[in-house]
């Protein structure tokens, strides 16, 4: 299992949208991801400063390919065109990244 954590920025003008989408969810979207190895998926809002933190644990073998998966599915495009357009990368974002990826500096069970 991997342990996957990332950041982005919410329009301040579209937290309350951003809540309602993952207030409803998509059953088809969690079933997804899920298939591709995807389990305790979580997102946490940190205001005033505005920042999503993600996290979930990869139970794959193979994310890359599974990540690949994931973006070729219509439901999941579906879904990112709703939730991307609540968001932006962070200044420090590398090229064509949009949720900035973060190094595990620790874990305890």
């Amino acid at each position: 299992m991997q342990r996957m954590g990332m950041v982005i920025r919410v329009k301040p003008e579209a937290i309350a949208e951003y809540k309602r989408l993952h207030a409803t969810g998509s059953a088809e979207v969690n079933a997804l991801l899920a298939g591709c190895g995807v389990k305790n998926y979580s997102i946490y809002l940190r205001e005033p400063e505005n920042l999503l933190f993600g996290y979930w644990e990869y139970h794959g073998a193979d994310w890359p390919a599974d990540a690949k998966r994931l973006d070729g599915e219509p439901a999941i495009k579906a879904w990112l065109a709703l939730t991307d357009a609540c968001q932006e990368p962070l200044a420090s974002a590398k090229p064509g990244e949009w949720w900035s990826m973060m190094e595990e500096v620790f874990h305890t069970d």
